[in-house]
C-alpha cells in the first residue's frame, strides 16, 4: 500500500474541516467577546487554554487509543477496533467526572495565585466554572474522530464539526448577550454555548454511528465498557501522549499567565493573535493526524520502508498549501485584526505579534509532521522525552524574554520558533534512525 498525495489528502481535508469547525467554536467566542471588552478577550484567553490544558490530557488517550485502532485496523483485525473505541469511551467519561469535582475544588485557588488582576480572574474563573462541563461532549468527540482516523474514513467528520459550529455561532448570539428572551450571561454565555454544541454534536456522531457503519465489521456489535487488561494496554500507549498532550497546552497557559502581567491590553491582544494562528494550525494538524495514522498502517502491514516516504509526501503538501494562505493572512493583517476588534490602539499593538506568529509557522510544518509520526511509530514514550526537552526550553524563553527581561509583546511571540525548532530537530533524529522499524503496540 502506497500513500500517494491523492490518497493522503483524500483522508486529511475532511479532518482539515472537521479541525477548522472545531476551531471556529473558539474563534466565534473571541469575536463576540471581544464587542464586550478588553477583560472578557483576555479573561477568555486565559480560560480557554486553562480548559484545553485539561482537555489534551483527554486527547491525548484519544491519539494512544488512535494509534492501537489504526495498528488494528492496518494488520486486518477489524473486529478488535470496538473494544478499544468504547474502552477508550468509558474511560474518558470516568475522566471528565473526576476532573469536574477537582476544578470546582481547585480551580478558584490556583487561578487566584496566578492572575494578578481581581477583574480578569473573575471573569476567568466564572468562564472555567461553565466551561468545564463541556468536557464530556469534547472527549466523546475526540474519541469518534480518532475511530474514523484509525479506520481512514474520515468524511463524516465534516458533518459532524459543520453542525457544531453552527450551533455555536446561534448559541453564542443567544447566550452572550441575552437574546430571545434569554439571560445575557456574557462571557459564561460563551461557555455554555461551547458545552453544548458540542453536545449536539455528539449526538449526530453517534447518529450517524450506529446508522451507517458496518457495526459487525469494526466490532462495535459488543459493547466493552469494563475491561482492565485491555485499558492496560491502551494507557501503555496512551499515558505518554496525554503528558505530552498536556504538557505541550500547558506551556500556552504559562505564555498568557505571564502576558497578563504586561496588562490587560497585551492580554488581549495575544488572545486575537492565537485566534487568528488558528487557521494556519488546523492545516498543519490535520496533516499530521493523517501521518499518524498512515504511519501506523504501514508498520501494521509490514511496510516500514513506506514510513518516511509518506513524511515527506504529507511535509510537501502541507508547504503546498501553507505558504499562500501565510501570505495572504500577512497581507489581509489589518481586516482580520477588525474582526475581532474596532479598537484601533489593540490592531496597532497586534500587528507586530501577529507577523511574528505567521513566520513561526515555517519551521512548525516539518516539526509537527515529523513529531506526529513518531507518536504513530507506537513510540509514545519518546514522544513525550521530545515535549518535555521543547518544553524546558519554551519555558526558560519565556522566563528570560517576557518576565525578567520584560521585552516588547513581539519578541515574546518568538517564543513560538524556540519551541518549534526545538521539536523539529529532535523528531527529525529519531525519525532519521530507524530506531522504530520493531516498536509492538
Amino acid at each position: 500500500m502506497q500513500f500517494d498525495y491523492r490518497h493522503i489528502w483524500q483522508m486529511s481535508y475532511p479532518i482539515l474541516i472537521s479541525m477548522l469547525m472545531q476551531q471556529l467554536v473558539g474563534i466565534t467566542d473571541v469575536i463576540y467577546l471581544g464587542r464586550l471588552g478588553e477583560v472578557e478577550l483576555g479573561a477568555s484567553a486565559l480560560g480557554s487554554t486553562y480548559f484545553f490544558t485539561i482537555f489534551m490530557v483527554a486527547f491525548g488517550f484519544s491519539i494512544g487509543a488512535q494509534i492501537i485502532m489504526a495498528r488494528r485496523n492496518g494488520s486486518g483485525k477489524y473486529n478488535r477496533i470496538g473494544e478499544v473505541f468504547y474502552q477508550g469511551c468509558t474511560f474518558l467519561i470516568l475522566f471528565w467526572a473526576l476532573i469536574v469535582t477537582l476544578s470546582w475544588l481547585f480551580s478558584p485557588l490556583l487561578l487566584g495565585a496566578l492572575i494578578e488582576n481581581k477583574a480578569v480572574y473573575q471573569a476567568t474563573l466564572e468562564y472555567v466554572n461553565w466551561r468545564i462541563w463541556g468536557l464530556a461532549g469534547a472527549s466523546l468527540l475526540v474519541m469518534g474522530r480518532g475511530f474514523f482516523v484509525a479506520i481512514t474514513r474520515t468524511y463524516i467528520l465534516t458533518i459532524v464539526s459543520l453542525v457544531m459550529v453552527l450551533s455555536n455561532i446561534i448559541l453564542n448570539y443567544i447566550m452572550i448577550f441575552g437574546k430571545f428572551g434569554f439571560p445575557a450571561m456574557g462571557i459564561a454565555g460563551a461557555a455554555l454555548a461551547s458545552d453544548l454544541s458540542e453536545i449536539i454534536a455528539v449526538a449526530t456522531f453517534w447518529t450517524y454511528l450506529f446508522n451507517r457503519v458496518d457495526l459487525v465489521k469494526y466490532g462495535l456489535n459488543k459493547l466493552t465498557f469494563r475491561n482492565f487488561k485491555l485499558l492496560k494496554n491502551i494507557l501503555n500507549v496512551s499515558i505518554w501522549t496525554m503528558l505530552q498532550q498536556f504538557i505541550s497546552v500547558s506551556t500556552w497557559f504559562l505564555f498568557f499567565i505571564a502576558i497578563e502581567h504586561f496588562g490587560e491590553r497585551e492580554l488581549a491582544v495575544s488572545n486575537v493573535v492565537r485566534s487568528l494562528s488558528s487557521f494556519p494550525y488546523v492545516v498543519i494538524n490535520a496533516l499530521a493526524a493523517t501521518i499518524s495514522s498512515i504511519t501506523s498502517n504501514l508498520i501494521g502491514k509490514g511496510l516500514n520502508n513506506e514510513v518516511l516516504p509518506a513524511v515527506g509526501r504529507v511535509i510537501r503538501l502541507c508547504a503546498l498549501i501553507l505558504f499562500p494562505l501565510l501570505i495572504l493572512m500577512a497581507l489581509l493583517v489589518y481586516p482580520l485584526l477588525r474582526v475581532y476588534t474596532d479598537n484601533y490602539a489593540l490592531i496597532q499593538t497586534a500587528v507586530p505579534a501577529y507577523m511574528v506568529m505567521l513566520t513561526a509557522f515555517i519551521p512548525l510544518i516539518p516539526a509537527w509532521i515529523l513529531f506526529n509520526a513518531v507518536s504513530g511509530t507506537g513510540n509514545t514514550r519518546y514522544a513525550m522525552k521530545i515535549e518535555i526537552f521543547s518544553m524546558f526550553i519554551y519555558v526558560f524563553h519565556i522566563f528570560a524574554v517576557i518576565l525578567y527581561l520584560k521585552l516588547p509583546l513581539a519578541v515574546c511571540w518568538t517564543a513560538d520558533w524556540v519551541y518549534n525548532v526545538a521539536i523539529l530537530a529532535m523528531s527529525y533524529h529519531y525519525m532519521h534512525s530507524a530506531k522504530w522499524y520493531d516498536k509492538e503496540v
